[in-house]
C-alpha cells in the first residue's frame, strides 16, 4: 500500500512520515521501503489509524456530515458541543476488569488523528500493541488547554489522560454507541471488541537513514 495525503487530517500519512505536498508525497513513493504494520479490527470492522468511542465519535459523526472539511471546521463542533457529557464504561482487557468514567475512549495503532493532533504521541505502528487512550472527565475551560497539549505532542503526561496498552480490549456500557473507525461513524450496540488483526498490513514508508 502506498500512501498519499489527499485526505482532511491525513493522520496516518504523516505519522509514516510522508511528505504533505501531494506531488513531493508522490516522488517520495519511489525512496521507500516496505514496512510491515500492525492492523486492529473493532467488532470485525478493520482499522490501521484511529478508531474510538465517546465524544471523539460524536464528532466525528458531526464533521462527516459537515459541508466545511479542514482542521477549523473540526475545531468549531468541539466548541459548539461543549454540553457533550462524560459516560460510564465497563472495560475488559489482559485479564482486568475496570469501571471508567470517560468524554471518550479513543484506540490508536498510530499517534494522530490528523493535522499533527496527537492523541497518543508514543505509539508504534509495528508494536503489536494498541493504545487505549482513555479521556478523563474534566472542566469544559480546560479544553483548550487540551487541545494545546494534542498539538504539542504532550498530551500522554496529562492527568485526565491514561493509556493502556494491549492487543484486545472489550468495552461495554449497556447502551446503542456511537463509534467510529479511521473517522467513518458507526452506531454499535451492545459490547466493542478491539483486537489485533493476526495479518500485517504492507506499506510503502520512507526510507529514513540512521
Amino acid at each position: 500500500l502506498g500512501v498519499i495525503p489527499c485526505g482532511s487530517g491525513n493522520g496516518f500519512a504523516y505519522h509514516i512520515g510522508i511528505n504533505k505536498n501531494i506531488k513531493n508525497s508522490v516522488i517520495q513513493l519511489n525512496n521507500c521501503i516496505i514496512k510491515d504494520i500492525d492492523c486492529f479490527h473493532l467488532n470485525k470492522i478493520p482499522f490501521v489509524n484511529i478508531a474510538g468511542i465517546g465524544f471523539d465519535a460524536h464528532i466525528a459523526s458531526l464533521f462527516n456530515n459537515n459541508k466545511k472539511r479542514g482542521f477549523l471546521s473540526y475545531i468549531k463542533l468541539i466548541f459548539k458541543e461543549l454540553s457533550y457529557n462524560a459516560n460510564n464504561y465497563k472495560i475488559r482487557y489482559n485479564e482486568k476488569k475496570e469501571e471508567v468514567k470517560a468524554y471518550f475512549i479513543a484506540f490508536a495503532n498510530t499517534s494522530q488523528y490528523g493535522n499533527n493532533a496527537q492523541i497518543s504521541p508514543q505509539a508504534k505502528i509495528d508494536d503489536k500493541l494498541l493504545d487505549v487512550v482513555i479521556v478523563k472527565a474534566f472542566a469544559k475551560w480546560k479544553i483548550p488547554l487540551f487541545l494545546f497539549r494534542m498539538l504539542t505532542g504532550t498530551l500522554h503526561s496529562s492527568r485526565y489522560v491514561r493509556i493502556i496498552r494491549t492487543q484486545q480490549i472489550q468495552i461495554n456500557n449497556n447502551e446503542s454507541n456511537s463509534i467510529h473507525v479511521d473517522g467513518e461513524p458507526y452506531i454499535i450496540t451492545g459490547p466493542i471488541t478491539v483486537k489485533l488483526y493476526s495479518k500485517k498490513l504492507k506499506i510503502f514508508t520512507p526510507y529514513v537513514k540512521e
